[in-house]
Protein backbone atom coordinates (compact mmCIF):
# COMPACT_ATOMS: atom_id res chain seq x y z
CA UNK A 1 0.00 0.00 0.00
CA UNK A 2 1.32 3.45 -0.94
CA UNK A 3 2.68 5.52 1.96
CA UNK A 4 0.63 8.54 0.83
CA UNK A 5 -2.54 6.44 1.10
CA UNK A 6 -1.61 5.30 4.62
CA UNK A 7 -0.79 8.84 5.78
CA UNK A 8 -4.07 10.10 4.31
CA UNK A 9 -6.11 7.48 6.20
CA UNK A 10 -4.32 8.08 9.53
CA UNK A 11 -4.62 11.89 9.27
CA UNK A 12 -8.30 11.62 8.32
CA UNK A 13 -9.03 9.30 11.25
CA UNK A 14 -7.08 11.60 13.57
CA UNK A 15 -9.11 14.63 12.49
CA UNK A 16 -12.39 12.71 12.83
CA UNK A 17 -11.52 11.39 16.29
CA UNK A 18 -10.37 14.84 17.43
CA UNK A 19 -13.71 16.29 16.25
CA UNK A 20 -15.69 13.60 18.10
CA UNK A 21 -13.72 14.22 21.27
CA UNK A 22 -14.13 17.99 21.05
CA UNK A 23 -17.89 17.82 20.42
CA UNK A 24 -18.89 14.97 22.73
CA UNK A 25 -16.25 13.65 25.14
CA UNK A 26 -14.51 16.97 25.89
CA UNK A 27 -11.45 15.18 27.29
CA UNK A 28 -7.85 16.42 26.87
CA UNK A 29 -7.03 15.99 23.18
CA UNK A 30 -4.49 13.19 23.45
CA UNK A 31 -6.49 11.10 25.91
CA UNK A 32 -9.77 11.76 24.13
CA UNK A 33 -8.61 10.73 20.67
CA UNK A 34 -7.05 7.59 22.09
CA UNK A 35 -10.35 6.67 23.78
CA UNK A 36 -12.21 7.20 20.49
CA UNK A 37 -9.59 5.15 18.61
CA UNK A 38 -9.92 2.35 21.17
CA UNK A 39 -13.71 2.37 20.82
CA UNK A 40 -13.37 2.35 17.03
CA UNK A 41 -10.96 -0.61 17.17
CA UNK A 42 -13.19 -2.58 19.55
CA UNK A 43 -16.18 -2.01 17.24
CA UNK A 44 -14.21 -3.40 14.29
CA UNK A 45 -13.25 -6.46 16.33
CA UNK A 46 -16.87 -7.05 17.38
CA UNK A 47 -18.10 -6.69 13.79
CA UNK A 48 -15.55 -9.31 12.77
CA UNK A 49 -16.71 -11.66 15.54
CA UNK A 50 -20.35 -11.23 14.45
CA UNK A 51 -19.48 -12.04 10.85
CA UNK A 52 -20.57 -8.61 9.62
CA UNK A 53 -17.55 -7.92 7.46
CA UNK A 54 -13.79 -8.03 7.40
CA UNK A 55 -13.20 -4.43 8.52
CA UNK A 56 -10.89 -5.67 11.23
CA UNK A 57 -8.75 -7.59 8.74
CA UNK A 58 -8.38 -4.55 6.49
CA UNK A 59 -7.51 -2.31 9.44
CA UNK A 60 -5.00 -4.82 10.77
CA UNK A 61 -3.47 -5.09 7.29
CA UNK A 62 -3.12 -1.31 7.16
CA UNK A 63 -1.49 -1.12 10.59
CA UNK A 64 0.80 -3.99 9.71
CA UNK A 65 2.40 -1.75 7.09
CA UNK A 66 3.14 0.96 9.65
CA UNK A 67 6.35 0.34 11.57
CA UNK A 68 5.23 1.91 14.85
CA UNK A 69 8.74 1.74 16.28
CA UNK A 70 10.29 3.57 13.32
CA UNK A 71 7.42 6.04 13.04
CA UNK A 72 7.87 7.09 16.68
CA UNK A 73 11.52 6.48 17.54
CA UNK A 74 12.97 7.68 14.22
CA UNK A 75 10.25 10.13 13.20
CA UNK A 76 7.87 11.84 15.58
CA UNK A 77 9.89 11.54 18.79
CA UNK A 78 12.50 14.16 17.89
CA UNK A 79 9.87 16.77 17.11
CA UNK A 80 7.77 16.03 20.20
CA UNK A 81 10.75 16.10 22.57
CA UNK A 82 12.09 19.36 21.14
CA UNK A 83 8.65 20.99 21.32
CA UNK A 84 8.32 19.93 24.96
CA UNK A 85 11.84 21.08 25.91
CA UNK A 86 11.29 24.53 24.36
CA UNK A 87 8.95 25.51 27.20
CA UNK A 88 10.96 24.11 30.13
CA UNK A 89 13.01 26.63 32.11
CA UNK A 90 16.68 25.70 32.56
CA UNK A 91 16.76 27.86 35.69
CA UNK A 92 13.98 25.75 37.21
CA UNK A 93 15.74 22.55 36.15
CA UNK A 94 19.03 23.71 37.67
CA UNK A 95 17.41 24.19 41.08
CA UNK A 96 16.33 20.55 41.21
CA UNK A 97 19.04 19.02 39.00
CA UNK A 98 19.97 16.29 41.50
CA UNK A 99 16.39 15.08 41.82
CA UNK A 100 15.98 14.92 38.05
CA UNK A 101 19.38 13.27 37.52
CA UNK A 102 18.73 10.61 40.17
CA UNK A 103 15.21 9.83 38.96
CA UNK A 104 16.25 9.66 35.30
CA UNK A 105 19.22 7.34 35.95
CA UNK A 106 19.21 5.48 39.27
CA UNK A 107 15.41 5.52 39.35
CA UNK A 108 15.16 3.86 35.91
CA UNK A 109 17.65 1.13 36.85
CA UNK A 110 15.92 0.44 40.20
CA UNK A 111 12.55 0.30 38.46
CA UNK A 112 13.85 -2.02 35.73
CA UNK A 113 15.14 -4.63 38.17
CA UNK A 114 12.20 -4.26 40.59
CA UNK A 115 9.63 -4.75 37.84
CA UNK A 116 11.69 -7.53 36.27
CA UNK A 117 11.91 -9.46 39.55
CA UNK A 118 8.23 -9.05 40.44
CA UNK A 119 7.10 -9.83 36.89
CA UNK A 120 9.20 -13.01 36.90
CA UNK A 121 7.45 -14.23 40.05
CA UNK A 122 3.98 -13.17 38.86
CA UNK A 123 4.29 -14.80 35.43
CA UNK A 124 5.50 -18.09 36.87
CA UNK A 125 2.57 -18.07 39.31
CA UNK A 126 0.28 -17.65 36.29
CA UNK A 127 1.91 -20.60 34.55
CA UNK A 128 4.06 -18.72 32.01
CA UNK A 129 7.59 -20.01 31.48
CA UNK A 130 9.46 -16.77 30.78
CA UNK A 131 13.21 -16.28 31.08
CA UNK A 132 14.29 -13.74 33.71
CA UNK A 133 16.06 -11.67 31.04
CA UNK A 134 12.77 -11.12 29.20
CA UNK A 135 11.19 -9.97 32.46
CA UNK A 136 14.02 -7.46 32.78
CA UNK A 137 13.30 -6.34 29.22
CA UNK A 138 9.72 -5.67 30.25
CA UNK A 139 11.03 -3.73 33.24
CA UNK A 140 13.31 -1.65 31.00
CA UNK A 141 10.66 -0.75 28.43
CA UNK A 142 7.93 0.09 30.95
CA UNK A 143 10.11 1.99 33.46
CA UNK A 144 10.69 5.30 31.63
CA UNK A 145 7.88 7.79 31.97
CA UNK A 146 6.82 8.90 28.51
CA UNK A 147 7.61 12.60 27.93
CA UNK A 148 4.93 12.85 25.26
CA UNK A 149 2.15 11.55 27.50
CA UNK A 150 3.48 13.40 30.56
CA UNK A 151 3.95 16.81 28.95
CA UNK A 152 0.56 16.73 27.22
CA UNK A 153 -1.12 15.90 30.54
CA UNK A 154 0.80 18.53 32.54
CA UNK A 155 -0.68 21.29 30.36
CA UNK A 156 -3.98 20.97 32.22
CA UNK A 157 -2.92 19.21 35.44
CA UNK A 158 -2.59 22.31 37.64
CA UNK A 159 0.31 20.82 39.66
CA UNK A 160 2.58 23.07 41.74
CA UNK A 161 5.43 24.49 39.63
CA UNK A 162 8.33 22.77 41.43
CA UNK A 163 6.76 19.32 41.21
CA UNK A 164 5.68 19.95 37.61
CA UNK A 165 9.31 20.74 36.72
CA UNK A 166 10.48 17.50 38.40
CA UNK A 167 7.93 15.50 36.43
CA UNK A 168 8.73 17.21 33.12
CA UNK A 169 12.50 17.09 33.62
CA UNK A 170 12.49 13.43 34.57
CA UNK A 171 10.32 12.45 31.62
CA UNK A 172 12.48 14.39 29.14
CA UNK A 173 15.69 12.64 30.17
CA UNK A 174 14.74 9.18 31.47
CA UNK A 175 13.50 7.87 28.12
CA UNK A 176 17.05 8.13 26.73
CA UNK A 177 18.41 6.15 29.69
CA UNK A 178 15.56 3.64 29.47
CA UNK A 179 16.21 3.02 25.77
CA UNK A 180 19.90 2.37 26.46
CA UNK A 181 19.07 -0.10 29.25
CA UNK A 182 16.58 -1.84 26.95
CA UNK A 183 19.09 -2.06 24.08
CA UNK A 184 21.74 -3.58 26.37
CA UNK A 185 19.33 -6.18 27.76
CA UNK A 186 18.01 -7.03 24.29
CA UNK A 187 21.59 -7.55 23.07
CA UNK A 188 22.19 -9.81 26.07
CA UNK A 189 19.10 -11.83 25.18
CA UNK A 190 20.00 -12.19 21.50
CA UNK A 191 23.82 -12.35 21.61
CA UNK A 192 25.03 -12.92 25.17
CA UNK A 193 28.61 -13.68 24.07
CA UNK A 194 29.13 -10.22 22.52
CA UNK A 195 28.33 -8.19 25.66
CA UNK A 196 30.83 -7.40 28.42
CA UNK A 197 30.93 -4.99 31.35
CA UNK A 198 33.29 -2.74 29.38
CA UNK A 199 31.04 -2.64 26.31
CA UNK A 200 28.02 -1.80 28.48
CA UNK A 201 29.89 1.06 30.18
CA UNK A 202 31.10 2.34 26.80
CA UNK A 203 27.58 2.19 25.36
CA UNK A 204 26.18 4.20 28.28
CA UNK A 205 28.96 6.77 27.92
CA UNK A 206 28.50 7.11 24.15
CA UNK A 207 24.73 7.38 24.37
CA UNK A 208 24.28 9.60 27.44
CA UNK A 209 27.38 11.82 27.43
CA UNK A 210 27.52 11.85 23.64
CA UNK A 211 23.87 12.87 23.51
CA UNK A 212 24.41 15.78 25.92
CA UNK A 213 27.52 17.05 24.09
CA UNK A 214 25.92 16.73 20.67
CA UNK A 215 22.80 18.50 21.94
CA UNK A 216 24.95 21.38 23.23
CA UNK A 217 26.57 21.61 19.79
CA UNK A 218 23.18 21.61 18.03
CA UNK A 219 21.88 24.33 20.34
CA UNK A 220 25.00 26.45 19.84
CA UNK A 221 24.78 26.11 16.04
CA UNK A 222 21.07 26.95 16.09
CA UNK A 223 21.53 30.11 18.16
CA UNK A 224 24.40 31.40 16.00
CA UNK A 225 22.54 30.76 12.75
CA UNK A 226 19.29 32.33 13.96
CA UNK A 227 21.10 35.36 15.40
CA UNK A 228 22.48 36.26 11.97
CA UNK A 229 19.12 36.62 10.20
CA UNK A 230 15.75 38.21 10.85
CA UNK A 231 13.25 36.21 8.84
CA UNK A 232 11.01 33.93 10.88
CA UNK A 233 10.32 31.63 7.91
CA UNK A 234 14.02 30.78 7.60
CA UNK A 235 14.54 30.66 11.38
CA UNK A 236 11.72 28.16 11.82
CA UNK A 237 13.17 26.08 8.98
CA UNK A 238 16.57 26.12 10.73
CA UNK A 239 15.03 24.91 13.99
CA UNK A 240 13.20 22.11 12.16
CA UNK A 241 16.36 21.05 10.33
CA UNK A 242 18.34 21.03 13.57
CA UNK A 243 15.76 18.77 15.20
CA UNK A 244 15.13 16.24 12.43
CA UNK A 245 18.62 16.30 10.91
CA UNK A 246 20.36 16.49 14.29
CA UNK A 247 18.35 13.57 15.68
CA UNK A 248 19.21 11.43 12.65
CA UNK A 249 22.89 12.36 12.84
CA UNK A 250 22.95 11.55 16.58
CA UNK A 251 21.65 8.05 15.85
CA UNK A 252 24.31 7.58 13.16
CA UNK A 253 26.99 8.68 15.67
CA UNK A 254 25.57 6.25 18.30
CA UNK A 255 24.71 9.15 20.61
CA UNK A 256 21.30 9.39 22.25
CA UNK A 257 19.01 11.22 19.83
CA UNK A 258 16.34 11.89 22.48
CA UNK A 259 18.86 13.42 24.91
CA UNK A 260 20.45 15.48 22.11
CA UNK A 261 17.20 17.12 20.96
CA UNK A 262 16.08 17.74 24.55
CA UNK A 263 19.35 19.57 25.32
CA UNK A 264 19.10 21.51 22.04
CA UNK A 265 15.49 22.42 22.82
CA UNK A 266 16.41 23.67 26.29
CA UNK A 267 19.20 25.86 24.87
CA UNK A 268 17.16 27.35 22.04
CA UNK A 269 14.04 27.69 24.19
CA UNK A 270 15.86 29.53 26.98
CA UNK A 271 18.88 31.32 25.47
CA UNK A 272 17.91 31.43 21.80
CA UNK A 273 14.56 33.07 22.42
CA UNK A 274 16.11 35.79 24.59
CA UNK A 275 19.37 36.52 22.74
CA UNK A 276 18.84 35.49 19.11
CA UNK A 277 15.18 36.08 18.16
CA UNK A 278 13.05 39.11 17.48
CA UNK A 279 9.63 39.27 19.20
CA UNK A 280 7.95 38.33 15.89
CA UNK A 281 10.20 35.30 15.37
CA UNK A 282 9.70 34.22 18.98
CA UNK A 283 5.92 34.30 18.62
CA UNK A 284 5.87 32.57 15.23
CA UNK A 285 8.34 29.87 16.30
CA UNK A 286 6.36 29.09 19.45
CA UNK A 287 3.11 28.90 17.46
CA UNK A 288 4.70 26.61 14.86
CA UNK A 289 6.12 24.14 17.37
CA UNK A 290 2.97 24.18 19.49
CA UNK A 291 0.83 23.34 16.44
CA UNK A 292 3.23 20.64 15.24
CA UNK A 293 3.35 19.19 18.76
CA UNK A 294 -0.44 19.06 19.01
CA UNK A 295 -0.94 17.45 15.59
CA UNK A 296 1.72 14.77 16.11
CA UNK A 297 0.45 14.06 19.63
CA UNK A 298 -3.03 13.40 18.26
CA UNK A 299 -1.71 11.17 15.47
CA UNK A 300 0.48 9.23 17.93
CA UNK A 301 -2.34 8.56 20.39
CA UNK A 302 -4.66 7.53 17.56
CA UNK A 303 -2.03 4.99 16.49
CA UNK A 304 -1.78 3.72 20.08
CA UNK A 305 -5.56 3.28 20.15
CA UNK A 306 -5.54 1.43 16.82
CA UNK A 307 -2.68 -0.89 17.78
CA UNK A 308 -5.21 -3.01 19.69
CA UNK A 309 -6.14 -4.48 16.31
CA UNK A 310 -2.84 -6.37 16.01
CA UNK A 311 -2.74 -7.78 19.56
CA UNK A 312 -3.28 -11.45 20.40
CA UNK A 313 -6.36 -11.43 22.62
CA UNK A 314 -6.10 -14.34 25.02
CA UNK A 315 -7.63 -14.22 28.47
CA UNK A 316 -4.41 -15.29 30.18
CA UNK A 317 -2.41 -12.54 28.46
CA UNK A 318 -4.95 -9.88 29.40
CA UNK A 319 -5.00 -11.11 33.01
CA UNK A 320 -1.19 -10.89 33.15
CA UNK A 321 -1.39 -7.31 31.87
CA UNK A 322 -4.02 -6.30 34.44
CA UNK A 323 -2.04 -7.82 37.30
CA UNK A 324 1.06 -5.94 36.13
CA UNK A 325 -0.63 -2.57 36.75
CA UNK A 326 -0.23 -2.58 40.58
CA UNK A 327 3.18 -4.19 40.14
CA UNK A 328 4.42 -1.32 37.95
CA UNK A 329 2.97 1.29 40.32
CA UNK A 330 4.66 -0.38 43.30
CA UNK A 331 7.98 -0.43 41.48
CA UNK A 332 7.52 3.23 40.55
CA UNK A 333 6.96 4.04 44.23
CA UNK A 334 10.20 2.26 45.17
CA UNK A 335 12.20 3.80 42.32
CA UNK A 336 10.98 7.34 43.10
CA UNK A 337 10.80 7.05 46.88
CA UNK A 338 14.37 5.78 47.27
CA UNK A 339 16.21 8.66 45.54
CA UNK A 340 13.87 11.34 46.93
CA UNK A 341 14.26 10.00 50.50
CA UNK A 342 18.05 10.00 50.17
CA UNK A 343 18.08 13.55 48.78
CA UNK A 344 15.71 14.74 51.52
CA UNK A 345 17.40 13.19 54.54
CA UNK A 346 21.04 12.77 53.52
CA UNK A 347 21.52 15.87 51.38
CA UNK A 348 18.92 17.98 53.19
CA UNK A 349 16.81 18.81 50.11
CA UNK A 350 13.43 20.38 50.80
CA UNK A 351 10.60 18.35 49.26
CA UNK A 352 6.95 18.38 50.24
CA UNK A 353 5.47 15.35 52.02
CA UNK A 354 3.41 14.35 48.99
CA UNK A 355 6.11 14.71 46.32
CA UNK A 356 6.64 10.95 45.97
CA UNK A 357 2.92 10.18 45.70
CA UNK A 358 2.39 12.76 42.95
CA UNK A 359 5.51 11.66 41.07
CA UNK A 360 4.28 8.05 41.20
CA UNK A 361 0.79 8.80 39.92
CA UNK A 362 1.93 11.29 37.26
CA UNK A 363 4.53 8.88 35.84
CA UNK A 364 2.60 8.02 32.68
CA UNK A 365 3.70 5.38 30.21
CA UNK A 366 3.00 5.84 26.52
CA UNK A 367 4.12 5.31 22.95
CA UNK A 368 7.80 4.77 23.74
CA UNK A 369 6.99 1.66 25.79
CA UNK A 370 4.78 0.27 23.01
CA UNK A 371 7.43 1.03 20.38
CA UNK A 372 10.13 -0.78 22.36
CA UNK A 373 7.86 -3.78 22.97
CA UNK A 374 7.27 -4.07 19.22
CA UNK A 375 11.03 -4.49 18.65
CA UNK A 376 11.13 -7.72 20.66
CA UNK A 377 11.92 -10.84 18.59
CA UNK A 378 8.99 -12.95 17.43
CA UNK A 379 7.89 -15.65 19.87
CA UNK A 380 5.50 -16.36 22.73
CA UNK A 381 7.39 -13.96 25.02
CA UNK A 382 6.79 -11.11 22.57
CA UNK A 383 3.00 -11.61 22.51
CA UNK A 384 2.89 -11.77 26.30
CA UNK A 385 5.12 -8.74 26.95
CA UNK A 386 3.37 -6.71 24.24
CA UNK A 387 -0.04 -7.33 25.81
CA UNK A 388 1.31 -6.54 29.29
CA UNK A 389 2.85 -3.32 27.98
CA UNK A 390 -0.31 -2.28 26.18
CA UNK A 391 -2.58 -2.85 29.18
CA UNK A 392 -0.27 -0.87 31.49
CA UNK A 393 0.01 1.97 28.93
CA UNK A 394 -3.77 2.21 28.43
CA UNK A 395 -4.39 2.26 32.19
CA UNK A 396 -1.63 4.81 32.66
CA UNK A 397 -2.88 7.24 30.03
CA UNK A 398 -6.61 6.99 30.69
CA UNK A 399 -6.88 6.38 34.45
CA UNK A 400 -3.77 8.16 35.72
CA UNK A 401 -3.87 10.86 33.05
CA UNK A 402 -7.48 11.80 33.79
CA UNK A 403 -7.09 11.75 37.58
CA UNK A 404 -3.63 13.26 38.17
CA UNK A 405 -5.09 16.74 38.65
CA UNK A 406 -7.63 15.45 41.16
CA UNK A 407 -4.94 13.54 43.05
CA UNK A 408 -2.68 16.61 43.16
CA UNK A 409 -5.52 18.84 44.39
CA UNK A 410 -6.51 16.33 47.08
CA UNK A 411 -2.92 16.20 48.32
CA UNK A 412 -2.78 19.99 48.38
CA UNK A 413 -0.18 20.46 45.62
Amino acid sequence: MDITYIIGIILSLSAAFAFINYKFLKLPNTIGVMCVALAFSICLILLEKLGLGNFHDHAASLLGQIDFNKALMEGMLSVLLFAGALHVSTADLARIKWAIASLATVGVVISTFTIGGMAYGLLHLLGFSVDFLYCLLFGALISPTDPIAVLSTLKTAGIRKEIETKIAGESLFNDGVGVVVFVVLLELALSPDTISAGSIALLFFEEAVGGVLFGLLLGWIGIHLIKRIDDYHVEIMISLALVVGGYTLALVMHASGPIAVVVAGLIIGNHGRVHAMSPTTRERLEDFWELLDEILNIVLFVLIGLEILILDFQGSLILAGILCIPLVLAARFIAVGGPITVLRHVFDRDYSDHTVKILVWSGLRGGISVALALTLPQGPERDLLLMMTYVVVIFSIIVQGLTVRRVANRLGN
